[in-house]
């Protein structure tokens, strides 16, 4: 088996910190259907084995195709992946469809704290995205990847010819969620800021012109139906701040990926989500300080992980 290169060895968080903002392909979570397109890959391949367990595949090669295609072996229940920054533990094994020999796997150990997105498996495989939209957790799918979907940049890695297809099966052992889903809660909110919401989830953030408050603020705009966090809980969020004064976004991860280190940049904030519910978005004002303005957050609170290696 050829070794892998070194991001595909240790694609975690840890990666997508360092990508920042990916280009990654455009998806309709309204709209989502996972219809396979085999092109024959169902009579080509066939694949055995628990899901999260390394698969044994057996590969009719010489395998090729000039459309990528894919099939679901087994299909899961839960969150669909409906936008390529959503938090996804995936497992994956590589197979050369000209010789059927396999090119690398990960590690298939059960660790659910390794965490990527689709926008980081598009780094490294541009054609993947469309295989992984709208896949749910417990789903195994086996594609054939196109030469012009893999890459040029990838099949050199791997030392393969530039018309090799490559064949993919793929494990979604979890998906987080994308936004805050739940029911919308009634607040009162005079003198507080005003939250909308793009397609996505996206929340903007209109700040009145009135003073700010001098004493925390609270306030739960969605409530999710998952599990509360705790004290000790990795939480994973996407969030947007908003200065009172200046009405600018002071920051923001919705341009690039859910972020788990509120307690280390808003740690005030951070504790105000403890004993809040998995899919929940808050608003959450927190008072000016000495030479800082007053800053309005909004949270969505996407999952939580476990400690790394678990």
């Amino acid at each position: 088996m050829r070794k892998t290169s070194a991001a595909l060895a240790s694609l975690s968080l840890a990666v997508l910190a360092l990508t920042g903002c990916t280009a990654a392909p455009t998806f309709d979570g309204a709209a989502c259907d996972r219809a396979a397109s085999t092109s024959g890959i169902d009579d080509a391949v066939t694949v055995s084995g628990d899901v999260g367990v390394a698969p044994e595949v057996e590969l009719f090669a010489p395998l090729h195709v000039e459309t990528t295609s894919y099939t679901d072996v087994v299909t899961g229940e839960g969150t669909p992946l409906t936008s390529p920054q959503q938090l996804t533990v995936l497992d994956i094994a590589l197979y050369d469809g000209t010789s059927g020999d396999q090119i690398v796997q990960t590690e298939f150990d059960g660790d659910m704290s390794r965490l990527s997105n689709i926008a980081s498996w598009t780094q490294q495989i541009p054609g993947i995205g469309e295989v992984l939209e709208c896949a749910t957790p417990g789903t195994r799918m086996v594609a054939a990847i196109a030469p012009d979907d893999f890459g040029a940049e990838a099949l050199g890695g791997f030392q393969l010819d530039e018309d090799t297809t490559v064949v993919a099966v793929i494990d979604v052992l979890d998906t987080y969620l994308a936004r805050a889903t739940g029911a919308t809660q009634f607040n009162n909110a005079r003198n507080l800021p005003t939250v909308v919401r793009a397609a996505d989830g996206r929340p903007g953030i209109i700040v009145p012109d009135d003073a700010a408050p001098t004493e925390q603020v609270e306030q739960v705009l969605i409530k999710g139906e998952g599990e509360k966090l705790d004290e000790d809980a990795i939480a994973w969020v996407n969030y947007t701040a908003v200065g009172w004064d200046s009405k600018t976004v002071s920051g923001t991860s919705w341009d690039a990926n859910p972020v788990s280190n509120l307690a280390e940049t808003a740690p005030t904030v951070a504790q105000a989500l403890v004993g809040a519910t998995i899919g929940s978005q808050l608003l959450v004002v927190v008072p000016a300080t000495e030479g800082g303005e007053a800053t309005a957050y909004v949270v969505d609170i996407l999952g939580t992980s476990p400690a790394t290696g678990k």
